[in-house]
Parts: structure tokens; C-alpha cells; sequence
């Protein structure tokens, strides 16, 4: 399958990175310390949205804020050896110039830019929760990195793992590949779906990206 694109937006943790393992770590110990349990989580949708929105489902609004700058921490301090580029991401994003790819992450800006820089990404554009006031799988974010790449959201292709980011992507018009790095793909609804980034290749032409999907 062949795309032709003005940009790409790509989702960070189980897209570009793997930070499972330090995610699961991180959150437990945060469940401990405020008393959450499985079945509390298990209620609400968590994967692939902001931390401040899942807290906010699960806690009283006065212990938000303290919740949030805790589970930061954690995970800021998890990033160095809790995180390593997914394969085929440095090969494609290298393949790319700088201004026509960005990450959007529902991760802190802090917490994204040190899971990036232990994985050795270096991001042009990034879209962090702190960018927006709608996470996803609301559009916001995916239109915000186009608005910043001065790209056509129906010329962006979105690339994601998550089913409330490839959500966002379709609100926000754009083309939508799924990847099966945290999801089954019958979970996951995509105008194409491949395993990782190592399925893709690109081309950079005249204004445009050629991008090519494995069958």
C-alpha cells in the first residue's frame, strides 16, 4: 500500500517508543501510595490518554494535582534504561526531513522529551498534553502538529497503537495506520494496520511524502 502525505504525526509511547514495562512499574506504584485498584482502572479507558484526564476519573479533584506531579515524577525518573526505540523507528524517522514529521504524545512535555532522548529521537515538532486542552481522542492534538507543520490535516497520515489516538486521527480527517505493538488488530480500527515501523518506509520528494506500507 502506498500513501502519499504532507506529514507524518506519530504517537510516541508504543508507536515510536516502548516504555511498557516502565509505565506498568510507574503506575502501580502511584496506584499503592493513593489506593487505587485493578477494578478502579478497570472501569475507565486509560491507554493513550493524557495522565491528568485519567486522574481525574479516578480521584476526588482536590488530589488531582499532587497525583499528577507524582506519577510524573515516577515515570521522568523510570526513562533512563525503562525505554528503547521500537523497531523500524530510527531508520523511518531518519528517512524524513525534520519539518514534515512530529510527535504527538499524550505524555507531559517533560516525561515525552525524556523518553525521546533515551530512546535517541530527536523531534523537530512535538505536541505534548501541556500544547492542548483536549486529549485525546479528541482531534486537538493531531490538528495542533498540522497547524505547526503547516500541513492540510487530509494530507497528514497519523500513526498509532492506541484506539483513542486512531480516534483522534479520524476526527481530525486524517489517514490512519494502526500499529499492533500494545493492540490485537481486530481492536484496532485503521485505514491500514501494519505490526511496526519497520513495516513502513518513506520517500521525501517535492513537498511531499512517499510512504510505503508492507503488505
Amino acid at each position: 500500500m502506498k500513501i502519499t502525505a504532507d506529514a507524518l504525526l506519530f504517537d510516541n509511547d508504543g508507536t515510536l517508543i516502548s516504555s511498557l514495562e516502565s509505565v506498568r512499574r510507574c503506575w502501580t506504584r502511584w496506584a499503592t501510595e493513593y489506593g487505587i485498584t485493578e477494578q478502579d482502572f478497570a472501569r475507565i479507558q486509560t491507554h493513550g490518554r493524557p495522565a491528568a484526564e485519567i486522574i481525574a476519573d479516578l480521584l476526588p479533584a482536590d488530589r488531582v494535582p499532587g497525583a499528577v506531579a507524582r506519577i510524573e515524577q515516577l515515570e521522568v525518573e523510570d526513562a533512563a534504561g525503562g525505554v528503547a526505540a521500537l523497531p523500524g523507528t530510527l531508520a523511518l524517522l531518519e528517512s524524513l526531513p525534520a519539518e514534515r514529521w512530529a510527535v504527538v504524545t499524550s505524555a507531559s512535555r517533560r516525561l515525552a522529551e525524556a523518553r525521546l532522548d533515551e530512546a535517541g529521537i530527536r523531534a523537530k515538532t512535538l505536541i505534548a498534553a501541556d500544547d492542548i486542552s483536549r486529549g485525546k481522542p479528541d482531534p486537538e492534538p493531531f490538528l495542533l502538529a498540522a497547524e505547526r507543520l503547516g500541513a492540510d490535516p487530509a494530507r497528514c497520515v497519523v500513526f498509532e497503537d492506541a484506539p483513542a489516538g486512531l480516534t483522534a486521527g479520524r476526527a481530525a480527517g486524517m489517514v490512519t495506520v494502526a500499529l499492533t505493538t500494545t493492540h490485537r488488530a481486530d481492536e484496532l480500527s485503521a485505514d491500514a494496520v501494519v505490526g511496526t515501523l519497520a513495516d513502513v518506509s518513506a520517500q521525501a520528494t517535492d513537498g511531499s511524502v512517499e510512504i510505503t506500507l508492507a503488505p
